[in-house]
């Protein structure tokens, strides 16, 4: 099982959203994170056969997305951060309908959906019409359909977005286990998401990559880089504009800041321990604004 990426390219007009990126992936869980406009969407996108690259190649078990997309489609599962619904379905009615358009036996897709149903936790409301649903049980919708065919290749972004606490647990839970028998993609703002399941993390910034690595290497490399200070509003300000800050809140006694910094940003900063998310926001250079 192998995706193989080759200096892929992706330009609209004289913007180059993806610039000669290279990644080969088997069986895990691949965080993909980054800035918005970073390139993450564009790359999900070719990968899943929906757009075309304008240079380089992609490959899932040597079958190219160019010109052999519909056996790709035939085991990939595909979640967009957007998705449409036929609100006048209901769940299970819509699960069996995709199932049918997947290409599964009738039996196998009644199963598969009322299998899904139970593991996103809709079981009370699978023969309720969709547009009832609320924006978080669409959602659950949306993870159901994307897992259908049993997928080796299993894109999803941003899957935990609307989900409360327990459901986002569930899921990651889900993900993790999926792992040894195949290819999953996440693309999150949550870092939470990624430190929770994923095994390898990517991290795009302007259409490169500029970290291949794994969440605990990443996190060891924002040793001695991250500090905390409470001072008065206007240092705190002047803080801000100079430094990247992970955190900021209003206490009873001044503005408590959690900064990334290689230097002591301020004579009264303490160190402090790195989050992932300190060190994503390292890995980037502070073009992101923390999830």
């Amino acid at each position: 099982m192998e995706l193989v990426i080759a200096n892929l390219t992706k330009s609209y007009g004289q913007h180059a959203a993806l610039a000669d990126v290279s990644l080969t992936c088997g069986a895990e869980v691949v965080g993909l994170v980054g800035p918005n406009g970073a390139g993450k969407t564009s790359l999900m996108r070719i990968v899943a056969t929906l757009i075309p690259q304008t240079a380089g190649s992609v490959t899932w078990n040597g079958l190219d997305t160019r010109n052999q997309a519909e056996a790709i489609r035939r085991v990939l599962g595909y979640l967009p951060q957007e998705f449409g619904l036929y609100e006048e379905f209901s769940a299970r009615q819509l699960l069996r309908y995709l199932g049918a358009m997947k290409g599964l036996p009738a039996a196998l897709g009644r199963r598969r959906a009322d299998e899904l149903i139970e593991l996103v936790n809709l079981e009370k409301d699978a023969d309720r019409r969709l547009g009832t649903y609320s924006g978080g049980m669409k959602q659950r919708v949306g993870i159901a359909q994307a897992l259908l065919n049993d997928p080796e290749l299993l894109i999803v972004d941003e899957p935990t977005a609307g989900l409360d606490p327990a459901e986002r647990v569930r899921f990651r839970m889900f993900l993790a286990g999926l792992a040894s028998q195949r290819l999953v993609i996440l693309s999150t703002h949550i870092i939470g998401d990624v430190e929770a399941v994923a095994s390898r993390l990517v991290v795009l910034n302007h259409g490169h990559v500029v970290a291949d690595t794994t969440p605990e290497a990443l996190l060891a490399a924002a040793a001695g880089q991250v500090w905390l200070v409470t001072t008065d509003p206007a240092t705190a300000l002047r803080l801000q504009a100079d430094h990247q800050v992970s955190a900021m809140v209003q206490q009873p006694g001044g503005v408590a800041l959690r900064l990334v910094s290689p230097a002591r940003p301020h004579d009264q900063a303490a160190p402090a321990e790195p989050t992932l998310e300190d060190a994503y926001l390292l890995a980037v250079g502070g073009q992101a604004q923390p999830a």
